[in-house]
């Protein structure tokens, strides 16, 4: 399909990595077709390296680009582990937006999603800086604060069993910052971008998912204790690496962490007869230590010795943790049935997905139409694996769990009738 072919930069160096881009309309998950993405190194924003266009399913080609050589993302130095290009996208009808930053690490596929404004009176083009990832530039240390919140208080806490949001409120600064932005954020799409932000893509898998867990039974423990709303705040979470991750707006992701999160990210950290998700703290333990948490340096040694992602964990925060799965999902229409769909199913579930698959269809018109019939035939599996094409999943014909909460993600975003923050 149109969106994996390769266009080499020219004249890079052996290490390259990759990027893919996705434009959207900020109203809706509208594709945006035809826009232009004229690709700079950052520092030289007028200097253009590369321009792609959008297809119909408002992805560009995936570009290489050249990156410092991946070792120097494998162990803490001085040297910044990857490179910085400047990202400035138009298409008519929309505001010109620019990003500045979009990281990309040597060996590793970068995904940047952009949503463009279409064009009001009196709105600025938009300019996105990126800041340096966390383990490269200088933040303030976390603030330590106890893994278990007491339940005691009345109000503490106001839910009954863990549910993953569909959205978190990120208040874009410090708690106490009243001129910091508000945005509503899918819970998916925040985890990707602080694993993104916190580690680097090239470490161990077992460490991705390590951190990973980390982060979401964090975040899960702020929404289950309504930790900020108790306080008065009309927020989730903040930006803030002293009080919580850094989150960072506009940022790109890595493919890695992204498959991580769409695996596992109804799970977080618990001990036992503790109802609510652990906060599991953490620090680099190289510019900053932390007894008792967990280091994103030291998780990345153990992956690198062959310990499994609870291993890793239980060494920093003893051997009582144990993964566990939330209870309810919010923003998904139906859960998945607990196997495979493929050829030869039926019933209920394949009806449902051959709906949302006609509805993604009007939206993103290369996805052929298909019967609503319940019967998962040849037609059904190719207009399956023409999703699975698009959206850049393995493009098997097979509805597998990712699949699935994928086709959830993308029927909700298109068929709602504005997003919450356009």
């Amino acid at each position: 399909m149109p969106y994996s072919c390769i266009r080499p930069m020219q004249q890079n160096s052996g290490n390259v990595g990759r990027l893919r881009i996705n434009v959207e309309s900020s109203v809706r998950e509208i594709p945006v077709e035809g826009a232009v993405v004229d690709i700079s190194y950052t520092g030289e924003p007028d200097r253009v390296i590369e321009e792609l266009r959008t297809d119909q399913n408002g992805q560009t080609d995936e570009v290489e680009l050249a990156a410092p050589p991946e070792e120097y993302s494998l162990s803490p130095g001085e040297v910044q582990p990857y490179s910085e290009y400047t990202l400035q996208v138009s298409a008519e009808g929309f505001e010109t937006i620019t990003i500045a930053g979009t990281e990309i690490l040597s060996g590793q596929i970068a995904l940047q999603e952009i949503r463009l404004r279409p064009i009001r009176e009196q709105e600025v083009p938009d300019v996105i800086v990126i800041p340096a990832h966390t383990l490269y530039g200088n933040y303030p240390p976390k603030i330590a604060e106890a893994e278990i919140k007491p339940v005691n208080q009345t109000g503490e806490i106001v839910l009954s069993r863990v549910v993953v949001p569909e959205f978190v409120v990120v208040h874009d600064g410090s708690p106490r910052d009243t001129t910091a932005t508000d945005y509503y954020v899918r819970y998916k799409d925040y985890i990707k971008n602080v694993a993104s932000s916190e580690i680097y893509s090239t470490w161990p898998r077992e460490t991705i998912i390590a951190n990973v867990l980390a982060i979401m039974s964090f975040t899960l423990n702020r929404v289950y204790t309504e930790w900020y709303r108790n306080k008065g705040f009309d927020f989730t979470i903040t930006s803030s690496t002293a009080f919580d991750h850094k989150w960072i707006y506009g940022r790109n992701i890595f493919e890695s962490i992204s498959e991580v999160v769409d695996d596992i990210f109804d799970s977080y950290l618990s001990r036992p007869n503790v109802k609510q998700p652990i906060l599991t703290q953490y620090c680099d333990g190289n510019r900053v230590t932390c007894p008792n948490w967990m280091t994103q340096w030291g998780s990345k040694n153990l992956g690198d010795q062959g310990y499994s992602a609870i291993e890793i964990l239980r060494y920093y925060y003893g051997d009582s943790i144990y993964i566990n799965t939330a209870e309810e999902v919010a923003g998904i229409p139906s859960s998945w049935p607990g196997y495979n769909l493929t050829i030869g199913s039926g019933g209920e579930k394949v009806r449902q997905m051959q709906e949302q698959l006609n509805a993604i269809s009007n939206n993103y018109p290369l996805i052929p139409k298909i019967s609503v019939d319940g019967v998962y035939g040849p037609a059904t599996q190719n207009a399956v694996r023409v999703f699975q094409e698009v959206f850049g999943l393995t493009a098997d014909g097979i509805v597998g769990r990712r699949t699935w909460n994928k086709i959830q993600d993308i029927y909700v975003g298109v068929t709602r009738i504005a997003e919450l923050n356009p």
